[in-house]
Parts: C-alpha cells; structure tokens; sequence
C-alpha cells in the first residue's frame, strides 16, 4: 500500500478541493449522533442550508448519502404508482431523474431538449395538463448549461417542482422559496467546497403533505428522518440511522466559509472566474459546448479540437500538473472536456495553471 499523498488540483465536474475550514472539521473530536451538542450543531447546519437555499422550509436537512440519494429521495417521496411526473432532460442527470422516476412507477413524460441548451419552461408546461410532479436540473453538471427554474415554478400549476441544484448551490443564487421549488436536493462536493458524502435537501410544507405515507425506501423516509432532524410531534428527537457526525461538522465548517464570505461575494467569486476561463479558452481558439448565455460559470464545457486525443490531453494534465479536468458523457465522451472551477478553486489563480497547463497539454498530444 502507498503512503503518498496526492495533492490534486481537482477541476473536474466534482469533487473539487475543499474550503481549508472545512478539511480541518474533519479532525474534530467525534460526538454521538443523539449527542445535544451534535444536535445543535445539525440545528445550526440545517439554518445554513435554508440561507442556501433561499427558504424557509422547516425540513431542511444534510442527507446521509451523496447527491444520488438526494434524488432518489425527492422521487420516493413524492410519486405513487401510476403518477405522471414530466421531467426535462437536457443532459445525463435529467435522464436519471427519468430512471429514477420510472423504478417508483411513475409514468415519466420526457421534455427532451438538444445537449448544450437550457429547458425551456413552455414546452414543459404544455407536455401534460395535470402532472404530479415536474422535475428539472438547476445547473446540468454534463452540459455545462443553466436554466430558468423560476420560469418553471411559475408555469407548475398544482404540479411539485423537484429541482437538482447539485452543481448550483453554494455558487450561484438558488431561491427555492421566491421560484416555487417543492423538493430541492443537492451534494456537498461542488461549490459547497465538502468532501462528498452528503445530500442538503429541502422539501415545502406543501409537498411534505403530500408525500407518499410509506414510501418504498425505508432510509429515506422523509417522514421518518423529519423526526430526527427536526424533532417529531412530541417535541423530541427520534431514532433513525447512525449519522455522519464528522461529515456534518465539516459541513457546518463550509457553510460558515460561505456565509462569512457573503453568498453574493461567493456568487461574484465564481462568475469572474468563469469568465476568465471562458474567455482564456476562447482566446485559445477553443469552442464552448454549452449555449451562450445559458454558460454555467462554474462548470465550463469546453469541445475537444479536432484531431486531438482528449484521454491523452487529460492524462498529461494530471501526471504533469496533479490537474484533473472531466471528460464529457454519453455520445460526448470524447469531444468535450468539463472543467470545473467551484468552491476554492474559483479564482484567477487557479484560471491561470489551468490555461497554461491545458495549452501545453494539448501541444504535447
């Protein structure tokens, strides 16, 4: 077994390096999870996740899993037999909300849009008349593509929204409360600046009502993990699972990062550094893959040049530089490369080794 330890610049789709604040909680002395001070500290994370958020949710809570649960969570928690959720897909992660929505028996309607373009809200508003739920992505980690969730809310009718904000929340603004998001789920390793091994999720008293009562998923029972997070109807917290005291710590450690930095200063922080890079990579005489105008500034897709060998490209980044950029998906895996720049590595610096090393490494194929 090796004992080196490897220091990446992770600029891929995720994870990222993490907030410094963040990797240290880790060390913490560990507490039980039923422990009053672990208890308050859940408290103070679950605060934190409705700043992120923009809501007031009262279930507002970090899952014990990754941002996969968060999905699965938001769909057994929401879909009975023969439901019909309406799910837009413009990239692989709408196509799992439609693999996901399918294995709990919902008769999916698919809204599929061209890769690299944004959803529009028309189109899916008028593919059923009387959905159960409606499901988009916030920000398409395999496109590089944002889209208009308010446009969404504003057009979902007695419908739920069930928005992935995985590659969005820490980064950019997300108000679930203001754009009519019913079920919100996220991950910890993107622009949060956490390890993985998390799901913030938010779901609205409104859709908390209309949950399924038994969902097939015991672990993310809604109903069940509410009584923990936040105390059942007798006031006391219940019994659930074993939860992942040290990854909440740091957690709570990379809320405080944000939030003492200033969600709008973080919002600025990461927009400049996708531009920068944007620009650098267009200066090269690179093209972007994702529609202008709909170009995350945290995941920049970006089109392989013809001729050039992107698995050779991206080794040498990382045996050269420790620099690891994502390949593409599905029919792209080749043609387009996903850099990320989210969490402490937005900044100028990090733009700089990334076009220096990219514009050597693609000499070098």
């Amino acid at each position: 077994m090796s004992n080196t330890v490897l220091q990446r610049h992770l600029f891929g789709p995720g994870p990222c390096n993490p907030y410094p604040e963040a990797t240290a909680a880790l060390g913490l002395p560990l507490l039980g999870h039923l422990d009053p001070e672990f208890i308050a500290r859940m408290d103070r994370v679950a605060d934190g996740l409705r700043t992120l958020w923009g809501t007031e949710n009262l279930r507002t809570l970090p899952l014990s899993a990754t941002g996969s649960a968060g999905m699965e969570a938001a769909f057994v928690n929401t879909i009975n037999p023969g439901d019909v959720a309406v799910i837009a897909v413009n990239g692989l992660f709408g196509e799992r909300m439609c693999e996901v929505a399918s294995r709990v028996g919902a008769e999916v309607v698919r809204v599929d849009h061209a890769y690299g373009t944004p959803v529009d809200a028309q189109r899916v508003a008028e593919a059923h008349p009387n959905p159960a739920v409606i499901a988009a992505v916030h920000a398409e980690t395999s496109t590089g593509v944002v889209s208009d969730i308010a446009a969404l809310g504003a057009g979902k009718g007695e419908a739920l929204l069930i928005t992935d904000a995985v590659t969005s929340i820490g980064g950019m603004p997300v108000l679930a409360d203001q754009w009519g998001i019913d079920v919100g789920y996220a991950g910890t390793q993107k622009c949060l600046g956490v390890a993985p091994g998390l799901a913030p999720f938010t779901i609205s008293d409104r859709a908390f009502e209309r949950r399924v009562l038994k969902p097939q998923s015991w672990y993310l029972d809604l109903g069940l993990l509410g009584g923990y997070a936040t105390g059942s109807t007798g006031g006391g917290r219940t019994y659930h699972h074993t939860a992942p005291v040290a990854m909440v710590a740091s957690l709570e450690a990379g809320i405080e990062r944000i939030l003492s930095e200033g969600l709008d200063a973080v919002t600025a922080r990461h927009q400049e550094a996708g531009s920068l890079l944007q620009n650098g990579l267009q200066d090269m005489g690179l093209g972007l893959f994702a529609q202008e105008g709909y170009r995350l500034p945290q995941l920049t897709t970006v089109e392989v040049p013809e001729g050039v060998d992107s698995a050779k490209v991206r080794g040498y980044l990382l045996d050269r530089f420790n620099i690891e950029i994502g390949g593409g998906v599905g029919q792209y895996a080749d043609t387009v490369w996903r850099i990320g720049l989210m969490g402490p590595n937005a900044n100028p610096g990090s733009v700089a080794l990334l076009l220096s090393a990219l514009r050597e490494a693609i000499s070098k194929s």
